[in-house]
């Protein structure tokens, strides 16, 4: 069978056709599962784009194996990531799983649909060094005249917390004043699922925030805000760490996720359990947080063939 070209877009005049059961999936996937809307969002997108890709494929419960193995194909033929395909495949599959248990499907068409491997790549992280100079930059570049006076205040504040706890950039935006407990050092997250869990916060993060916090006049509410006094969104903390490299020495390209992996290698370098590490980054599996032994492993080799003389 020759695989069909995927389009590349509806056309504009045609609206969405309804899909029942892939709207009962995410009223499962939000009400009964607690997944986060960003998660809904994902698992929505991923099964119309399956519909959108094979507009000619049967419904969802006469589907057989064949148009899955097509879009696979078609994803691959394209030049996606695995890491993509197998995002897009988690969601269908995830979907199928509720169609077996809520809408009494027989046979699962994706139970015999291999996926490839994922990329196993090793999370770039930053120095010690480099986290010192990076968090020093908002007090040493030249300040928008038309940015509040507290801005800089922020966005030490904002990347001092993303280091001291090792928060997802959703869970950091999604901060209240009242998650923060300045007596306890520590931080009440809301995670992925739902799931809350309690962080410590370092004494330099809670100087920097309660520095922000008094300059910026912020008693209740959002605890990171933007210029205008609303809750900051995850775009604006991607695109002022972005700002604040260019101004520095580090060679590698920054993300928010960056300072996460950084924080949870730091600390396996010094000597913390990787159970620990586990719970503070709020993985639901350990096999997740294992790929940061992995990078300390990798620096550990390089030390011990840069210093042995027998290496």
């Amino acid at each position: 069978m020759k695989p069909r070209a995927l389009p590349s877009a509806l056309p504009l005049s045609i609206a969405p056709a309804p899909d029942p059961l892939a709207e009962a999936f995410c009223d499962y996937l939000e009400n009964e599962r607690n997944a986060s809307p960003h998660t809904v969002s994902n698992y929505s997108r991923a099964l119309a784009a399956f519909r959108t890709a094979m507009p000619t494929a049967p419904g969802w419960l006469e589907c057989d194996t064949e148009p899955f193995r097509e879009y696979l194909y078609q994803l691959m033929k394209r030049g996606q990531s695995r890491a993509y395909v197998r995002l897009q495949f988690a969601a269908l599959r995830s979907f199928y799983k509720f169609l077996c248990q809520r809408r009494g499907l027989v046979v699962n068409p994706l139970k015999a649909l291999h996926l490839p491997k994922a990329e196993k790549k090793l999370p770039l992280l930053l120095t010690v060094a480099q986290i010192d100079e990076l968090f020093a930059a908002p007090f040493k570049v030249e300040r928008d005249k038309r940015a509040p006076v507290w801005m800089p205040a922020r966005d030490a504040a904002v990347m001092e917390l993303f280091y001291s706890s090792g928060l997802r950039l959703s869970e950091l935006a999604a901060l209240n004043v009242a998650d923060l407990d300045p007596y306890t050092e520590t931080v009440r997250v809301l995670g992925k699922g739902r799931k809350e869990r309690v962080c410590p916060v370092g004494l330099p993060a809670l100087e920097a925030i309660s520095r922000y916090r008094q300059a910026a006049g912020v008693k209740e509410g959002a605890l990171f805000i933007s210029k205008l006094r609303r809750r900051i969104e995850t775009r604006s903390i991607w695109l002022l760490l972005k700002r604040y490299l260019r101004h520095t020495t580090i060679p590698v390209a920054l993300s928010p996720h960056k300072l996460r992996h950084s924080f949870a290698t730091h600390l396996l370098d010094n000597g913390a359990d990787l159970r620990s590490v586990q719970e503070l980054l709020g993985h639901a599996s350990l096999s997740t947080t294992q790929i940061y032994t992995k990078v300390t492993v990798e620096r550990l080799r390089k030390a011990y063939n840069d210093a042995h003389p027998r290496a």
